[in-house]
């Protein structure tokens, strides 16, 4: 019988925990987009601003962990869809500001806590050296994968698919 290497069980214990983590957020993605029409990155931007609206864009990014960018691209579609306003503040007519609307209000009453809050909880919960290794570690791995030059999208917010055109034949 051959015997597995240390290493072998190292790196399929990572992929496991990694999977856990992935089929976790899509599931719950792929939930909200069924039970309230969002997807779970749009669900977390929406709560993240009913909890302190009105909030800028830097502000909403720092409070959903990511990119200015990134959140951009999300925050577009939910103002495209009526779920968000954006206005300039009047205070400074530089600044935008993001709120919900009444439509992404309804959204969020029927709305389960999404896989982002538990997985942010999570890390919380981990003691500061155990996050700030597995930070490092991450790090390192994006690295070894030469990825580390892309701007991370959130968490199956997907680009919205483009509709195939079918071939119309003339007479």
């Amino acid at each position: 019988m051959q015997s597995v290497s240390r290493d072998a069980l190292d790196i399929q214990s990572v992929l496991d925990d990694l999977r856990r983590v992935v089929k976790a957020l899509g599931v719950f993605s792929r939930s909200a987009q069924r039970r309230i029409g969002v997807t779970g990155a749009q669900l977390f931007v929406l709560k993240s601003l009913r909890d302190r609206a009105p909030l800028s864009m830097s502000q909403l990014a720092a409070r959903t962990c990511t990119h200015q960018s990134t959140v951009s691209v999300v925050v577009k579609r939910l103002v495209r869809d009526g779920l968000v306003v954006s206005t300039y503040a009047a205070a400074d007519g530089r600044r935008v500001e993001l709120c919900l609307t009444s439509a992404g209000r309804a959204r969020l009453r029927k709305a389960p806590q999404t896989a982002q809050e538990g997985l942010i909880k999570g890390l919380e919960r981990l003691p500061r050296a155990v996050r700030t290794r597995l930070a490092g570690d991450l790090h390192q791995l994006i690295e070894s994968m030469q990825l580390g030059d892309s701007t991370p999208a959130m968490f199956f917010e997907d680009r919205p698919r483009r509709v195939k055109r079918q071939a119309v034949s003339t007479p």
